[in-house]
């Protein structure tokens, strides 16, 4: 195989090694398939190119035109012109798709569904990359700047798993890209000659099937490469290991923070509920913040983050809003009159180093936020949102916020909510089911007010529906997990908040979901300290008069507001004492509360504050059969992988020993004095039906066996040499060191005599040549000899042979000469 052709091969391999590691981020995985059958025709598209004498940019154009063309017919065939070429229409349907696709990513967590758009996001990536890695490692020579688009793509698919990439796919990358510099070395080294690495089939002539073997040992910078090669991989496996662990999870992260079984990570997307029941359901606790307040109800001090105000049928999801620098003072919170008793109270929060995310919690309504850094300000939420990589690690902030205490009579009274609010915050998906609505009417039946309606919505979920509170139950956010919440009436603070959002829209009442942090546990020295299992989601509901309004329908979560009890007296707040004028101490990464608790009462959700990091995607059905056997699929296929040498050596070894054991016909064909095989370096030697095709079958099989067993073969002994030789390195007892020098005598017997004669036994000669070498192994030697035999190179080989020949038929067709021929002969001329 030519120098390019060996690297082209790579370059195709190593982009679809590095693509691999984007198979956790979606699923099904079928799109790999597809993207590697297009992949391979850009990837020949260049290689024929680059058969004609032109300049290189043009290689490069044709295959830029041949992927546009391959994306259109995918992926907008209807918009293209005569099915196949990219015109206005067939732009702007991709244009689409590529958008919608980015809206989708920030949507789902991984794995996310394979929509079009992320389909397409994928394949044009691994395209693209596969059309840079191709250009600069083939069309330009220069294969070491190549690893940089393979460690972008690998890069993105790390930072969209939250850095919990699995080793594998990184060691498929990276071993995609030294084979890459592999093979690019090799090409250089053969352009002064021929490269001698001490295998047997390196001549044009294919391998040696009446060669010898000798101790000959790869060139020095073939080793070190390889050493090098593996010292790398091997440090960037290792190191890793030794450094403190950053953990997945997008919400209520510890990024920073070490591993261990509680689990965390930082906040990288817009949206927030990606792994809540995982960290509902984490055996240890850690905390991510601590505060001091002046609140004369500190068990109403929850901490906000955000609100969910789009509901798509699928899944809840904030709205995207126009940012603003952040005011000295934030303004009035929408809908809160001046009837309404409030009371400003002061708290500084103080965020452990190892939590980090985007948002800021804050007590809401927030009207005054002191803190360093980046931060833009969201008015519609009242949320702060970090600006250009602006996280939460290690604040220190001081916050003013109001208490608002509204009375039943007032939330009673409230009038209607303006119209477009009304409007956007009721609205529901068509596909949420009829049960939604028809429960809220039965439930709120004989209500006078909103304020009733809300009331009865709370009471329902919280006590009177017969509900528990579970973190083993699906955590599907979508319109059919909201309607099997109803029926099997189990769940935790997501299915709650969101039904109970879901049905107060039904009833017209305007609703969200905010995601934050329940107070928190009381210390003795006065701060209190929040942790991952304080994390919480509950709904809001708005009321003229007074605003957003949080209402807790989750049992054993949090507590119920003041307000939703009518029976119990609302309360003053007395008048606060001054807050402390530094920062809170800065927390600690050991849990706040001891985790003695049996695994049964945190299911049921009697250990106190069992809270989350975030929320997984909607998982309305269940698992398809398809994914199911996807999965089963590639799990046989990953298994079967490191399986093929020893398959190809079996069958290898099964049709040699039984072409050794026919009766040959007399006669011989053509081979080379040297006794060179008669086919190239394929994985068998197609052998023709004469004296010498069982006993050069013999021989190749004691060549490759005893290269399985460390002696690597050499072309340049005689059949008699090989034979002493590898009885000496094989340390063979007389009877398999008798078999070798017979089958070497019958190598130069069919060989070299003037009449050829047909040799018996030869297939007992190798088996018991083989059981020699195998008793004078150790037991590494023995095991890798058939778990990972050396002489299986030999298929990559026979590959490479196919793929030059194929290329070389199709360079045949772009012959210039070849046509120029055509249109200079001339017209055939009568008389």
């Amino acid at each position: 195989m030519s120098g390019r052709g060996r690297l082209a091969l790579c370059a195709f391999a190593a982009t679809l090694m590095a693509a691999a590691s984007m198979l956790p981020l979606v699923e099904p995985a079928g799109w790999i398939l597809q993207a590697a059958f297009l992949l391979a025709i850009q990837s020949g598209m260049g290689a024929l190119v680059r058969r004609a004498p032109v300049p290189r940019v043009l290689v490069v154009g044709a295959q830029v035109l041949v992927t546009l063309v391959l994306l259109t017919v995918v992926f907008a065939r209807q918009q293209a012109m005569a099915g196949l070429l990219p015109g206005p229409e067939a732009v702007q349907r991709l244009a689409h798709l590529l958008t919608s696709g980015a809206e989708d990513v920030s949507r789902y967590a991984a794995p996310a569904p394979v929509t079009d758009g992320i389909r397409l996001i994928l394949i044009g990536g691994v395209l693209l990359v596969g059309l840079a890695v191709d250009a600069l490692a083939v069309t330009f020579r220069s294969a070491a700047p190549a690893g940089l688009p393979l460690l972008a793509l690998y890069s993105v698919a790390a930072g969209l798993s939250g850095g919990g990439a699995d080793w594998l796919w990184f060691l498929l990358a990276a071993g995609g890209y030294l084979l890459l510099l592999l093979a690019e070395g090799r090409d250089r080294l053969s352009q002064w000659g021929r490269v001698f690495t001490g295998a047997a089939s390196r001549s044009p002539g294919g391998p040696a099937v009446g060669a010898a073997l000798s101790g000959s040992r790869p060139t020095a910078p073939v080793r070190t490469g390889r050493r090098i090669g593996a010292l790398a991989l091997g440090v960037s496996l290792i190191v890793p290991a030794a450094l403190p662990a950053l953990e997945g999870g997008m919400l209520f992260g510890t990024g920073g923070g070490g591993g261990g079984k509680g689990g965390g990570g930082t906040i990288s997307a817009v949206n927030p509920l990606v792994s809540l029941q995982d960290n509902l359901n984490q055996p240890e606790d850690r905390q991510v913040m601590s505060y001091r307040t002046n609140s004369g109800a500190p068990q109403d001090f929850y901490l906000r983050i955000l609100a969910l105000d789009q509901f798509n049928g699928s899944e809840w999801r904030p709205s995207t809003r126009r940012l603003k620098d952040v005011p000295e003072r934030l303004p009035q919170p929408e809908g809160l009159g001046p009837d309404v008793a409030v009371t400003e109270i002061t708290s500084n929060i103080s965020a452990s180093r190892s939590y980090q995310q985007t948002y800021l919690p804050l007590p809401y309504p927030a009207t005054e936020v002191r803190i360093n850094g980046r931060w833009r300000y969201e008015p519609v939420g009242r949320t702060l949102v970090g600006d250009r990589g602006e996280t939460t690690r290690g604040a220190q902030y001081r916050v003013s916020s109001l208490v608002v205490e509204p009375t039943a009579e007032q939330l009673a009274g409230a009038g209607p909510a303006p119209a477009a609010l009304r409007r956007e915050y009721t609205r529901v998906p068509g596909s949420l089911p009829k049960v939604v609505e028809e429960t809220a009417d039965r439930v709120t039946k004989g209500a006078a007010n909103d304020y009733e309606r809300a009331v009865k919505l709370q009471n329902y979920f919280a006590s009177e529906g017969g509900f528990s509170y579970d973190t083993s139950v699906n955590s599907g956010t979508g319109s059919a997990a909201i309607s099997r919440f109803l029926k099997d009436k189990q769940g935790f603070c997501v299915h709650f908040s969101f039904a109970m959002a879901a049905m107060a829209r039904t009833l017209g009442i305007p609703a969200r979901v905010a995601v934050g942090f329940t107070p928190g546990t009381e210390q003795s020295d006065g701060s209190v300290t929040v942790g991952l299992r304080d994390a919480h989601a509950w709904p809001e509901l708005y009321f003229q008069g007074v605003g957003w309004t949080r209402f807790e329908p989750t049992p054993t979560r949090g507590t119920t507001p003041p307000y939703t009890q009518p029976d119990a007296p609302v309360g003053d707040t007395d008048t606060p004492a001054q807050p402390e004028k530094g920062p809170s101490a800065a927390p600690s990464i050991a849990p706040s509360v001891p985790d003695n608790c049996p695994a049964q009462m945190r299911k049921q959700g009697e250990c106190g504050s069992p809270a989350a990091q975030g929320v997984k995607p909607p998982t309305d059905s269940g698992t398809p059969a398809s994914t199911v056997a996807g999965v089963v699929l590639l799990a046989v296929v990953i298994l079967a992988l490191p399986l093929l040498p020893l398959f190809w050596r079996l069958r290898a070894r099964r049709r040699r020993l039984g072409l050794s054991a026919r009766t040959p016909v007399r006669g011989r064909s053509a081979v080379s004095p040297t006794g060179q095989g008669v086919t190239g370096r394929g994985t068998e030697p197609h052998l023709p039906s004469h004296p010498m095709a069982g006993t050069l079958a013999a021989w190749q099989e004691i060549t490759d066996t005893a290269w399985d067993h460390g002696i690597e073969p050499d072309d340049s002994r005689t059949p008699r040499k090989a034979a002493d030789r590898v009885v000496r390195l094989g340390r063979l007892e007389p009877d398999a060191a008798k078999a070798v020098h017979r089958v070497a005598g019958a190598v130069e017997q069919v060989l070299y005599a003037p009449e050829p004669r047909a040799s018996t036994g030869l297939a007992e000669d190798v088996e018991t040549v083989r059981a020699g070498l195998r008793a004078a192994a150790d037991r590494f030697t023995r095991i890798r000899a058939i778990m990972a035999p050396r002489s299986a190179i030999r298929v990559v080989w026979a590959a490479s042979e196919r793929w030059a020949a194929f290329t070389g038929r199709c360079a045949a067709l772009f012959d210039r000469n070849r046509w120029a021929g055509w249109l200079r002969r001339p017209s055939r001329q009568q008389g």
